[in-house]
Parts: C-alpha cells; structure tokens; sequence
C-alpha cells in the first residue's frame, strides 16, 4: 500500500506545536550523532546492515514488528545503547524481564555485526545496528527509507531486568501514567500517541489484554466487557483468547494487533483505533484525552502519519544515547568486551 505523503501548511503547524515540551530534551541527548556517521570509518556500514536485515525479513515478513519493538524496548531503559542485547553472568539481564521475553530477532542482530565486523572491525556499535535494523526491517515494504537514521551511538555495559520493568510502559497502563513515561524520556504527547501507531504491524499475547474480555467488572460475569472496546470487536477477541477465560495468565495465544493489516506499517492502526478497536488498555486510553484524541484524527491521514513517525522515532532515537568516548564498540553484541 503506498501510503506516503507530505504535512503540509496548517496541518505541519498543528502537528509540530505539541512537540515543544518534549524536543529539548531529546535533542539536547542526540550530541554526537549524525547522518552517515560511518561515511569514513566504514563507508558501507549501513549498505551491509540493510542486505542482511532484507534477506532476513524476505523469508520472515514478521520479524519488522520484533525489530521497532526491540528497538524500542532498548531506547527506554538506559537509552538507544544496545542493553536490551545483553546477556549477563551475574545478574538478570533485560532481555530476560517479562517484558521482553517475547523479543526476537537477537540472531540476526549477530548477523548483521559479524558481517560489519569482517568489513570494519571494531567500529560499528551494535545499538546503532538496533537502530538500522528497525528502519530496514520496516522499510523493507516500501524498498526505501521510511526514516533516517543518525549513527555515531556506542554500547552500554550495564543491563538489568529490574530497571526494564520499571521503564517499559505496560499494556496496561492509563493515559496520565503513560505520558508521565514518555515525558521522562524527553518526549512529548505527539510522540505518544504517533510512536503507538508501531502497533500497525505485529501481534499481541491474550493474557495482556484479556481482562477487557471477559469480567470486566470482576462481577463473574464472563461476558462482561470493557465498554470502552467496540462489541464487535471485543467478541472476536474473545473467540480467539477464549482459553484465556479458564487461565487469565494462559500467554501462548497471539492476536494480530492489527487485524487485516499486521504486516503492513501504515495507518491502519489509527483507523481501527477510532474505531474503538485498539488492543490494549494503552491503546484505548489515547481516546481519553482531548490532545491526544485530536492527534488520532490527524493521523487517519497516512501522509500526515509517515511524516510525524519519521519524526517521533526520530527523538526516540535520541534518547539517553552514549557517544564519543562514552560506552564501548562490542566485539559480539550480547557481552560486554
């Protein structure tokens, strides 16, 4: 589906003037990176990353929605600095937290950076190689760059499943909580609700949202929804998490977030979301508020939601990142040299 196009005029000025209380911060974090880093150090870094992400998501059109989720998950503990990849020998690294369990993908992370390291040893990091991988896998759709990607990032050492859990946002949380999060990181109420539209593509385990599904109001009542899904959808959701009415916590069965559209990035998600058909309770609760819910009508339009989450993911990569002589450049992407 080509569903690119351009903000422009008045839609540009609306969209841009709920980002000032978020850019600051992030941009004040992005010091030291740039567009084509690697120009000189390893002139066909991001060349070799894209061929071997390609090749990968050709076989597993999947593995577009395990890469923004990876990258994602990386950039909101500790920063963009490649933690989530760690293993640890002496503590329990994020990886291993509940919320990224389901993560996936780490294998062709290792592809990538021994491919970069036969070209260029010892010079790309492997949080930049996160970041290239979440671009490349998603853009592999349309066969060009949804967004640019500055380099120049460098790899944590510490990783920990404790600060995971406190730092990733849960499916389960409300609007104020949910902000709160995001504000933290240096972003603003834009990049909330636009970075959410990443939901467009990839699935969700039942037991995550299956409290919306059936007692709702703890009246043991089983068919008692939340109100806030629309019936239609809320019964088909209940037909296929209905094992999650005898096991709540029952996490083997996967919906595709985006019904019809799972493996396509575009809109889609906004429309549906409007519709009263999002997933989570931090899907639903963007309704909630007045800003926010505006945002979501903007974005029904795909030019406006290619633009603004080019730019939001843009700011996400900026968060906390470690450049210059800060970090390190791992020689293997899960250990610590």
């Amino acid at each position: 589906m080509a569903k690119k196009g351009l903000i422009t005029g008045v839609s540009l000025v609306l969209a841009l003037l709920v980002l000032a209380a978020g850019v600051g911060t992030a941009s004040a974090q992005a010091a030291g990176l740039k567009k084509g880093f690697y120009k000189k150090s390893c002139p066909r870094a991001e060349d070799i990353a894209r061929e071997v992400v390609w090749a990968r998501v050709a076989g597993n059109r999947e593995l577009a929605a395990k890469f923004l989720r990876m990258f994602f998950h990386d950039c909101f503990v500790r920063g963009c600095d490649a933690s989530v990849l760690l293993d640890s020998p002496t503590n329990t690294a994020e990886k291993d937290a509940p919320p990224n369990l389901s993560l996936a993908g780490f294998d062709v992370i290792d592809e990538v950076k021994a491919a970069l390291e036969r070209a260029c040893p010892g010079v790309v990091s492997c949080a930049d190689i996160v970041a290239l991988a979440a671009r490349d896998s998603v853009s592999f759709q349309y066969k060009r760059n949804l967004w640019e990607v500055e380099t120049g990032r460098r790899d944590g050492t510490v990783s920990s499943d404790q600060e995971a859990l406190a730092d990733i946002p849960a499916p389960t949380s409300t609007f104020d909580i949910l902000l709160s999060n995001f504000s933290s990181k240096g972003l603003g109420l834009q990049d909330l609700v636009v970075l959410s539209g990443g939901h467009t593509i990839g699935v969700g385990n039942c037991n995550l949202f299956s409290s919306r599904l059936f007692n709702f109001t703890g009246k043991n009542n089983p068919s008692d929804i939340d109100p806030a899904l629309n019936p239609s959808y809320a019964r088909f959701l209940q037909g296929q998490c209905r094992r999650n009415l005898q096991d709540p916590n029952e996490n083997t069965t996967v919906v595709p977030m985006d019904p019809g559209s799972s493996l396509s990035f575009d809109n889609h998600y906004f429309v549906n979301l409007k519709a009263h058909q999002g997933m989570f309770t931090s899907d639903a609760t963007l309704l909630t508020n007045g800003r926010a819910a505006n945002i979501v009508d903007k974005l029904q339009d795909p030019g406006v939601f290619f633009d603004a989450f080019k730019n939001s993911i843009k700011r996400m990569g900026q968060i906390g990142v470690l450049t210059g002589a800060n970090g390190q450049i791992r020689k293997k992407c899960n250990v610590v040299n």
